[in-house]
């Protein structure tokens, strides 16, 4: 799907499903960089997401926001896609930030260490692809 160039179209997944799809104006994560927003005329880019709240801004010009687990993120072109292995869905921010709080962040020290690898792996994956199609 092609978007305005004013738009971006979101594609949020958890494992076995897609959650989100949605023209999009604007979107804020934490990476593992720290924190980031994109915008539609941003450049391409691919990072790994870390445990927290996803915000965006759907075509209507509503706020949104989304608890989210580790994860990765793709923006090629008006398209950004979110795979995420675990997210909530809610409209008051104090209960998704206890819900992320409670269920992604308290790991042990072992699964967060596996977690991070895989992530690690991923990006690195799909960084390989994209430079290996340009």
């Amino acid at each position: 799907m092609s978007a305005p160039s004013d738009r971006m179209e979101l594609e949020l997944y958890v494992p076995a499903a897609g959650l989100v799809k949605t023209a999009i104006r604007k979107l804020s994560a934490e990476g593992a960089q720290g924190a980031f927003t994109l915008l539609p005329r941003h450049i391409d880019m691919v990072t790994t997401l870390a445990p927290g709240l996803l915000f965006y801004i759907d075509d209507a010009g509503q706020e949104r926001v989304l608890g989210i687990d580790e994860g990765t993120l793709v923006k090629c072109g008006a398209t950004v896609r979110v795979a995420v292995l675990d997210a909530i869905e809610g409209d008051d921010l104090a209960t998704l930030r206890d819900a992320v709080a409670r269920r992604f962040l308290a790991l042990d020290d072992s699964e967060r260490a596996a977690r991070t690898a895989l992530a690690r792996l991923e990006a690195g994956a799909i960084r390989g692809m994209m430079e290996f199609e340009r």
